[in-house]
């Protein structure tokens, strides 16, 4: 039988990353900033926060938001975790006649936009309710704040 991992020499650290992951009151200080922006134009949206593994972590669905939009803001979330960038970037690919990005399991309209620490993704917000160039607006709303906290 072999020994424990920790005996064989190798350092505990070396065999595993650490990941920073956005807390649940980060995600609650994005969304309500997301939302206080919607508000302020008349828009009535969801809201979609998801961690470093892409699974939710927090929701809100405007008073009047189609429910349709709740799915919608989370697969934006979602895409930008998986693909560690805007989703915005994949709707200009698509633009540019990427149409194989159809076939896969992303939502590649903007609204997604991932939560960046220390140059790595540690999540991402979603937002969904109005047209693509709105729904971005407010999930960068949402970056701005944690941006600010963060300084």
């Amino acid at each position: 039988m072999e020994p424990p991992l920790f005996t064989r020499g190798l350092h505990p650290m070396s065999l595993f990353s650490v990941e920073k992951t956005v807390t649940l009151a980060a995600a609650k200080q994005a969304a309500e900033a997301a939302e206080k922006f919607a508000a302020a134009n008349n828009w009535k949206m969801a809201i979609a926060v998801v961690d470093v593994g892409a699974n939710l972590l927090y929701l809100a669905r405007m008073d009047g938001a189609l429910i349709g939009s709740v799915s919608v803001a989370e697969r934006k979330a979602r895409t930008a975790v998986q693909f560690k960038c805007p989703s915005k970037d994949l709707q200009d690919g698509l633009a540019a006649g990427a149409t194989s990005l159809l076939s896969l399991d992303i939502l590649p309209f903007e609204g997604g936009i991932p939560i960046m620490v220390d140059g790595a993704i540690a999540g991402a917000i979603g937002a969904s309710g109005v047209g693509p160039e709105q729904d971005g607006q407010a999930a960068q709303a949402g970056i701005d704040a944690l941006r600010s906290a963060s300084k």
